[in-house]
């Protein structure tokens, strides 16, 4: 693997690719810790030490919303917007119709994807900072649309447009650098944190024991995540012979590597995000009185990381978003209509609509695997918890998922550039 880095480096375009996307990253941590004026730092301490909810929204800032800095939102109204659109595209004939043209239609609906991110950002920095203006938090005193409606528009304005430059920063990352932009800032936030989450454990009384079973368990999860993330079903392919002229074409064999887990590390972030929704909103309300506050209170406290029922809600929807997205990007390739045009076709398949129906139950089939193996991944955190009374590292395993995924894809974009180049990869 260090020669391969070593290779990596000697190739100018390559290593402008990785020295690229090391300065983005670099970037993004400066902006991290560009503070909104006017906080409270300590109340805004106390908080974060007793709310988990608003901890695991500080997993998509990158630890940028613990300093309530201008970027405090990370990119977490940008997910919720390419949620809608994926919910969007299926339902509504003109998105589904620009999903088929091409690269053009892809930039119209990532267009629109931008468009929807910020009254998105922009209702969510109202909504944070109204919570966190409440006189019982007190970490923005002066946070009111009506009072003071010039600072608190400059300080919504602001967190808005933090969002915005942390999706341009990682598209440029996915343009110019390497590895899905998007991923490697959550990526970045998510290991720039793990250091102080594994000294606070070590040092704040925590038992050795409960770390140390939390290590191992960690390390088995890294290699079971690795397996499932390579592993694959091949359906073998046959190209029919064609004769165009006096050469022959065709008549080779193949097959289509069709994933366990097809979706990746989307489906945990979708379901993270839509099920930090309602406590969001809710914890808005909270402080209301009479009704609403108390129907608040209740909602807050089943999506909230200490319920059980929220870990339940979480393992269901991580599973159906696996499905969700996996047949969505299965349908997005229309594998069985490129295999008739191009005289291929599966051994003992009729091509065309058997073809795809064929498909479509093996990618079912394997798919469950993946999905309860996401789900019970992304519940692990609750049964290690009470196992290992281990509070500070409850998002380690979550924390994990994503950065194993991450890893992996960038380690694939590496390897493709080395082979092209004739180089030894990363897998020997």
């Amino acid at each position: 693997m260090i020669d391969a880095l070593v290779n990596a480096f000697k190739i100018p375009d390559l290593r402008r690719k990785l020295l690229y996307t090391f300065g983005m990253l670099v970037i993004f941590r400066f902006i991290s810790h560009v503070p909104v004026p006017g906080v409270n730092a300590e109340a805004l301490r106390r908080l974060f030490e007793g709310n988990q909810l608003i901890g695991m929204l500080d997993l998509f800032s990158g630890g940028a919303m613990s300093n309530f800095s201008v970027a405090a939102m990370g990119v977490y109204p940008y997910i919720t917007a390419t949620i809608i659109m994926q919910l969007l595209i299926p339902m509504v004939p003109a998105l589904q119709e620009l999903s088929k043209e091409g690269e053009s239609g892809r930039n119209k609906l990532n267009q629109y994807m931008h468009w929807l991110t910020v009254p998105l950002a922009f209702l969510q920095a109202l909504g944070t900072g109204s919570l966190l203006a409440n006189g019982q938090l007190g970490v923005i005193p002066n946070f009111n649309i009506m009072t003071n409606t010039l600072s608190t528009l400059a300080i919504i304005s602001t967190m808005t447009a933090g969002t915005m430059l942390l999706v341009w920063i990682g598209e440029l990352i996915t343009e110019n650098g390497i590895g899905n932009g998007i991923s490697v800032i959550i990526f970045a936030g998510i290991v720039a944190k793990l250091p102080s989450s594994i000294a606070q454990s070590l040092f704040a009384g925590t038992n050795y024991l409960g770390v140390a079973v939390f290590a191992v368990l960690g390390l088995l999860t890294v290699a079971a995540i690795v397996m499932v993330q390579e592993g694959q079903r091949r359906i073998p392919v046959q190209f029919a012979k064609r004769i165009r002229g006096t050469k022959m074409y065709g008549g080779s064999a193949t097959h289509i590597p069709m994933r366990v887990n097809s979706a990746g590390m989307i489906p945990l972030i979708f379901a993270m995000s839509i099920m930090l929704f309602p406590g969001t909103v809710a914890s808005y309300f909270v402080y209301a009185g009479g009704f609403i506050g108390d129907a608040a209170s209740f909602i807050a406290g089943v999506f909230n990381p200490a319920h059980a029922v929220y870990w339940i809600l979480y393992f269901l929807m991580v599973v159906a978003f696996t499905f969700f997205y996996t047949m969505v990007i299965f349908q997005q390739q229309n594998i069985p209509e490129s295999l008739q045009k191009n005289g291929g076709f599966v051994p003992g398949i009729r091509p065309g609509r058997p073809t795809g129906e064929y498909l479509n139950k093996v990618l079912i089939r394997i798919t469950w695997f993946g999905a309860i193996f996401l789900g019970v991944i992304a519940i692990l955190p609750f049964f290690v918890q009470n196992l290992t009374s281990v509070q500070a590292l409850t998002l380690s395993s979550t924390a994990l998922l994503i950065v194993v995924g991450v890893v992996l894809d960038t380690m694939k974009q590496l390897e493709s550039q080395l082979l092209m180049r004739n180089y030894q990869g990363f897998i020997k």
